[in-house]
């Protein structure tokens, strides 16, 4: 052989020598491989959970008993529920404390008022025909009164000479007063009234009610027993008889009233009244007109200790 063909084989045997190595260390290498790749595959199939079995079905269970719908309230059910028990606040026990006491109060005026529709409807019709009279009466006295005071305006506007008639005015109203105060002496028609207490049953407080009576009725003097009962007069028992402002005076009572007598007798004989209550206490009452009355007894003018008057 030629060098050449020499050098060719050299190397052809290098390279499959070189193969053989090649070779070699692949196939050790598979062989090195290859059981871990067998464990993990054993490992990978036992960590594959096995399929789950089908549950069991579930044992049948017995319906429920089906509840019957609650009966529809009424309306006055419901209110009633709304109502019954009471819920009360404290300002809604204030308020019903508050309706009680009014209606409590008118009550007790409901009740007096049918005493005094009672009183009216016992009595007779020549009673309840003076009543109206009196009542007339009054009605029509209270407005001569506003005409009088109307005039008296009217002529102190229109006098030529004011002065002087303010003066007249001024005299004329002293007068009046100085009867209503007792000061003076007066005289006019009107009424006595006497009453007779043989049991000594009548006290003071019934002799009040008469000069409260006959004042309502339009007396302008009023004296009773030599005594003049002015606006401050004070009427109290003493022993079997009665003070009146601190004179004692003893039964048989005699009122002297100065005013319209066919107001005066009326209104003490009314239903209920005076005459009445006076009778029922077994005392005796007459009551007699007169076109002239006199009131003498006088009472001495009082100086007030700390009123003056407003233009000093």
């Amino acid at each position: 052989m030629s060098e050449h063909d020499e050098k060719r084989a050299e190397k052809n045997g290098d390279t499959r020598a070189d193969q053989r190595d090649g070779s070699g260390e692949s196939g050790n290498r598979l062989r090195k491989e290859l059981p871990q790749e067998v464990a993990a595959a054993e490992s990978a199939d036992q960590d594959t959970p096995e399929p789950e079995s089908a549950p069991e079905p579930a044992p049948d269970l017995e319906p429920e008993p089906e509840v019957a719908p609650e009966p529809r309230l009424t309306g006055r059910q419901r209110l009633v529920q709304g109502l019954w028990p009471p819920r009360v606040s404290r300002a809604q026990l204030i308020v019903a404390l508050l309706l009680f006491g009014l209606g409590f109060g008118l009550a007790v005026q409901v009740a007096s008022n049918s005493d005094s529709d009672s009183a009216l409807r016992g009595a007779r019709q020549e009673d309840l025909v003076r009543i109206l009279d009196e009542l007339d009466d009054r009605t029509q006295r209270l407005e001569d009164e506003k005409q009088g005071l109307e005039k008296q305006r009217d002529e102190l506007e229109n006098s030529s000479d004011q002065a002087e008639e303010a003066r007249r005015q001024t005299i004329e109203k002293e007068r009046q007063l100085g009867i209503l105060a007792g000061t003076v002496a007066a005289q006019g028609p009107g009424i006595t009234m006497t009453i007779e207490d043989t049991k000594g049953t009548v006290e003071s407080d019934m002799l009040l009610d008469a000069v409260q009576e006959l004042r309502a009725a339009g007396a302008e003097a009023i004296q009773v027993n030599g005594v003049r009962v002015v606006a401050g007069t004070y009427l109290t028992d003493s022993g079997k008889g009665v003070s009146v402002d601190g004179n004692k005076i003893n039964a048989p009572y005699r009122f002297k009233v100065i005013g319209k007598s066919q107001d005066l007798e009326p209104a003490l004989n009314i239903p209920g009244g005076v005459v009445q209550t006076l009778e029922k206490e077994q005392a005796t009452v007459t009551v007699q007109r007169s076109t002239k009355i006199v009131v003498d007894a006088l009472r001495a003018a009082k100086r007030p200790d700390y009123a003056r008057s407003s233009f000093q």
